[in-house]
C-alpha cells in the first residue's frame, strides 16, 4: 500500500445530534439547521459547517461546530413547535476519525466489509458498518476522505487498528 502523509488523524470535536422525525419535520428542521436533511438513503448534505447524514428512514445525524450546541438545539426546536420530532445531542458519544489519501479505501478495507469502490459507495455516500468490531458511521466526503464516526469507548481500538493496517 502506498504511503501517504497522516492518512489517519483523529478530527477536532463537533456538536452531534441524532434527529428523528417525519418528513415535515425533517423539511422544517433543514431549514432551520441551514442544511437540508437527507431524503435519499444512505447520503449526507453538507454545507458550511454543518452536515446531514442519513441514518434510518426517519432518523439523521447531524453535524455542526463544537459549542453550536445550544443554538442548534434552539433553532431546530422553535421551528418544529407542535411538530412531532426527537432531537438529541450526541456530541460527547462519538468521536470522528479522518482517513484520507490515496490508500484510504485500502485502509479501511483491513476492517471493513463493504465494498469502497467508487462506483459503490461514491462520494457522498454514508452507512452504518463496522470496522474490526466496532460500530462506526462511515461517510465518504470526497474520492480519498472518509470521515468515521466512532463511539468514544472504541476510538483507540479503531486507531490502533488502522494504524496497524498501514
Amino acid at each position: 500500500m502506498p504511503e501517504h502523509r497522516n492518512p489517519i488523524r483523529p478530527q477536532a470535536p463537533a456538536a452531534r445530534f441524532v434527529f428523528q422525525g417525519g418528513a415535515a419535520a425533517r423539511a422544517a428542521a433543514g431549514r432551520a439547521f441551514g442544511c437540508a436533511l437527507p431524503e435519499q438513503r444512505c447520503r449526507a448534505h453538507a454545507g458550511g459547517e454543518r452536515a446531514a447524514l442519513w441514518l434510518g428512514p426517519d432518523e439523521r445525524l447531524l453535524f455542526a461546530p463544537d459549542g453550536a450546541q445550544p443554538g442548534v438545539i434552539e433553532e431546530i426546536e422553535n421551528a418544529l413547535s407542535g411538530v412531532a420530532h426527537s432531537l438529541v445531542d450526541v456530541s460527547d458519544r462519538q468521536v470522528a476519525i479522518v482517513v484520507a489519501g490515496g490508500g484510504a479505501a485500502e485502509l479501511l478495507a483491513s476492517g471493513c466489509p463493504l465494498d469502497l469502490d467508487p462506483k459503490t459507495f461514491p462520494a457522498g455516500m454514508c452507512t452504518r458498518t463496522v470496522f474490526g468490531k466496532a460500530e462506526v458511521v462511515l461517510w465518504r466526503r470526497s474520492a480519498e476522505e472518509y470521515h468515521l464516526e466512532v463511539a468514544r469507548s472504541f476510538a483507540g481500538y479503531v486507531l490502533g487498528c488502522l494504524r496497524e493496517a498501514q
